[in-house]
């Protein structure tokens, strides 16, 4: 019997080899339960608009769970918005529902987007709440013109309705939303307040005062229009507007604001430069306090998280005229988020790297870990393409979780895909984050975010605002920045962004830059930037110390050789590869992401390659990694497929 049971055992070691080893030697147990069954929090959450009393029921909700969801992103139902009492109702039976069945809610804090207007009820009895704007018709003998913020911007220009815009730098506007919407939410939902209820979502709120084109005519017509469109309204430059802003200028910077006017819209000296870096820099600072920081301080006394996502994230322009300094507005999220409207994995190596890496480096900086992704197959839909498949949901998904994501909010149709496939989409994620979503992210390298240089450029126009209407400096810096981010991605490169404010408070300690906590030993500067005095400072300190500081070329360009890292370089060079590096107990992790579609074979470089453990969260297979002839680990990635590896106890790359 003895003889026959060792015979056994032997064959089990011979059939799963590796495997069982992996797990049973150095894969934590913990991680493993968790890997084979991930937790609600850790899955995937479905926006839902609007909890009909159909939903509200257990069984219901119940069918979302049973796709393999951790929950619902919802709201009050649109229909008599937060003023019917019955929806309210529906909404408190859902909310029991879903602590009985253990599942996480988010609130949705609009009807439809953009958010901070109720609805309509934030200016329904305060019209002065509504977003102004400074116009510049320089045909006029008196050119400037404070008016309502709402023809021929986002206000009347968006998907779901065309209403007039509260004011985000009027603090009174803020305070009304907050009334109005999340007071009301309180009242009626506060038992599962910082429970079922763990976070508040504020959908491309912005501060209006720019075109940025018109709706296609086959979307235009679809749209509600709430509030009627005066057509004799011209479009002319302008810039977003509250009364005491004058007021606050001359305190901080000791100059009347009113005669500089017109260097907010013209001029190039250096004193028209410094107006418009002083101004943009005051309204960042009046967005943030006045909106998101309400909404985080509101959010953190009722024990729920801040979250949502801001608008146009992928143009660094558009960020000037829209949020100001969009990373300063997503620093001010408890967990800060991006709105990925493309399922295509291969948009990572164009523009989607940075509408990531802005939360994924918010949160780094504020001390937070979670970042939110709303996600869809939007433009897959907008072209015509029909609903993107499996493979490149999970692609998709992984790309953003190698960048930092780590909530997955989705505008994905359900009800067009399998159950399979919508329980194998969940289960990926869920794993991938049982796995990261504890993680410390581990790059090395700073991305310099040009926006105090972008302030100085930036020229409002009239027409659809693009990158073509600005100087040729503001075009070199963006495009230089937009390039040096791309190459860094697909070479492989972890990497952060800072903007200058976040620099100068920057500390040398030996050869490595420390932001609020991060280290890092590489600084890249697009071409042209120009630093306020005190980031000059940290950064000749950090280079004197020895750290490295690249500087792109006159024609935006850098060699990135230097920055690619020891630990995660491809034996095989491949610009559809994404590496996202992270470190939890001690041992470091590496997420590889294959967003092409032809199979990559070749090898990664780890350190101490013996004993790693690679893990496939689309199949959950965990096995103990084998290693070729130069110590690194032979990679087999599929088009869409990507893998774990995980160190064995004991590693620190940091």
């Amino acid at each position: 019997m003895y003889q026959r049971l060792i015979l056994l055992l032997t064959v089990s070691m011979l059939l799963f080899g590796s495997y069982a080893f992996a797990q049973t030697q150095d894969f934590p147990e913990d991680w493993r339960a968790a890997w084979n069954d991930p937790p609600a929090e850790c899955r995937p959450l479905q926006i839902i608009h609007g909890i009909t009393p159909q939903l509200a029921t257990k069984e219901a909700l119940k069918k979302f769970k049973d796709l393999g969801l951790g929950g619902i992103v919802c709201n009050i139902n649109f229909d008599k918005y937060l003023i019917h009492e019955p929806y309210w109702r529906d909404l408190v039976e859902a909310m029991k529902a879903c602590q009985e069945l253990g599942m996480v809610v988010w609130i949705y804090d609009e009807h439809g987007y953009p958010s901070a207007a109720a609805g309509g009820l934030v200016l329904k009895d305060n019209p002065e709440l509504e977003a102004l704007a400074l116009a510049y018709d320089p045909s006029q003998a008196s050119p400037f013109i404070v008016r309502p913020s709402y023809e021929h911007t986002h206000a009347s220009n968006n998907f779901h309705a065309a209403r007039r815009y509260p004011n985000l730098i009027d603090q009174r506007a803020t305070a009304k939303f907050i009334e109005t919407t999340h007071d009301a939410y309180l009242r009626r939902l506060q038992p599962f307040f910082g429970d079922t209820i763990v976070a508040v979502f504020t959908d491309e709120p912005s501060l209006m005062a720019v075109n940025i084109g018109p709706l296609p005519d086959e979307v235009r017509k679809s749209v509600r229009v709430q509030d009627s469109l005066d057509n004799s309204i011209k479009s002319f430059p302008s810039i977003p507007w509250v009364k005491d802003l004058p007021q606050l200028y001359k305190e901080r910077y000791g100059q009347d604001l009113i005669p500089l006017r017109k260097s907010l819209f013209a001029g190039t000296t250096q004193a028209d430069c410094t107006v418009r870096r002083n101004f943009w820099s005051l309204v960042s600072d009046l967005l943030a306090e006045r909106y998101y920081g309400r909404l985080q301080n509101w959010s953190r006394s009722h024990k729920v998280a801040s979250s949502g996502h801001i608008l146009w994230e992928e143009m660094p322009l558009h960020g000037v005229a829209l949020e100001g300094n969009p990373l300063q507005m997503l620093y001010r999220m408890d967990i800060p988020g991006l709105d990925m409207l493309n399922s295509d994995p291969q948009a990572v190596i164009y523009s989607g790297w940075l509408t990531a890496a802005l939360p994924t480096s918010a949160a780094i900086f504020n001390g937070g870990r979670k970042v939110m992704s709303e996600m869809s197959d939007f433009s897959q839909q907008m072209a015509k393409q029909g609903h993107v498949t499996l493979d490149k949901m999970c692609a998709a998904a992984a790309w953003q979780i190698a960048l930092g994501v780590t909530e997955f909010n989705l505008y994905y149709t359900y009800s067009a895909r399998t159950p399979e496939d919508y329980r194998a989409y969940c289960e990926y994620v869920g794993r991938c984050n049982t796995i990261l979503r504890d993680a410390r992210q581990t790059p090395d390298v700073l991305l310099y975010y040009p926006i105090y240089d972008l302030w100085a450029e930036y020229i409002p126009v009239a027409e659809k605002l693009t990158l073509q209407t600005q100087s040729a400096r503001a075009q070199q810096i963006s495009n230089s920045f937009l390039s040096i981010g791309s190459q860094l991605t697909r070479r492989q490169v972890s990497f952060a962004l800072t903007d200058h404010k976040l620099l100068q408070e920057a500390v040398v300690r030996g050869s490595k830059l420390q932001i609020k906590g991060a280290s890092f030993d590489s600084l890249v500067l697009p071409a042209r930037v120009e630093l306020p005095p005190a980031a000059v400072k940290v950064v000749e300190g950090f280079e004197a110390a020895g750290g490295k500081v690249l500087r792109a070329d006159a024609g935006g360009a850098i060699n990135t050789d230097p920055l690619v890292a020891a630990q995660g370089t491809l034996s095989v060079p491949n610009d559809r590869i994404i590496v996202g590096r992270f470190n939890r107990d001690g041992r470091d992790i590496l997420i590889v992401v294959n967003v092409g579609s032809q199979r990559y074979e070749g090898a990664i470089s780890v350190k101490n390659a013996s004993n790693w453990i690679i893990a496939d969260p689309g199949t959950g297979k965990i096995e103990l990694a084998k290693t070729d002839e130069s110590s690194r680990i032979p990679l087999s990635l599929a088009g869409s497929a990507s893998r774990i590896l995980i160190s064995p106890g004991g590693s620190d790359s940091r």
